[in-house]
């Protein structure tokens, strides 16, 4: 995944996606708002197309939206898939520290998602699911 400073021109075959626009609001906080980011990647890409995902007048941007918005990405798409179909844009340095760290604690869960279970586990209780 690449990240630029801003908007270029598009290509034909990449999508421009302006996440306040789908959100509704420039405030990137709820995991809800980062599951409509996420559908619209992944239809994006099952249609063959890249994405040029764009944090453009964004206030606010929290670690479980960009989980859900672009770590959850992981789980459906092969690495190589996201990192070549996937530019990042219009984000604070701020931010793309946190996407860049989020991306890497996905890809640990995914790697043995039994291992942070038992360590919740661990740490809240047995009954914790």
């Amino acid at each position: 995944m690449s990240f630029l400073t801003s908007l270029p021109p598009t290509a034909e075959d990449t999508m421009a996606i302006v996440v306040t626009e789908v959100i509704g609001h420039n405030l990137c906080i709820a995991s809800e708002d980062g599951e409509k980011v996420c559908d619209r990647i992944t239809a994006a890409f099952n249609s063959g197309k890249k994405v040029m995902l764009s944090f453009r007048d964004t206030q606010e941007v929290t670690s479980a939206f960009l989980a859900d918005a672009i770590g959850h990405l992981y789980a459906l798409f092969p690495d190589e898939q996201i990192e070549e179909n996937l530019t990042v844009v219009d984000i604070e340095p701020r931010d793309a520290a946190d996407l860049k760290s989020t991306i890497h604690w996905v890809k640990e869960y995914l790697k043995d998602p039994q291992r942070f279970k038992s360590a919740a586990q661990e740490a809240f209780g047995e009954d914790y699911e």
